[in-house]
């Protein structure tokens, strides 16, 4: 299964916005380097969805705020 993200790094609050059943708006407070902001997005995913952070990885969009994101079943 694939959902679209729409991040904003570097935030003062991190939340999860659920937009449709496919995707999502991340605020994380990590700045976007050293892939920080990317590795928070999937942690707060995967603590919202409830499932291990090795099921998550991203698919698309590795340096820009619109990522694709794969869930395992």
């Amino acid at each position: 299964m694939y959902i679209h993200v729409r991040v904003t790094a570097g935030a003062k609050k991190e939340t999860i916005e659920k937009k449709s059943t496919d995707s999502y708006r991340v605020s994380v407070r990590e700045k976007a380097e050293r892939n920080l902001a990317n590795g928070a997005v999937l942690k707060a995913l995967a603590l919202h969805l409830k499932m291990p952070l090795k099921k998550l990885r991203i698919v698309s969009g590795h340096h820009s705020p619109s990522k694709i994101i794969s869930i395992e079943e």
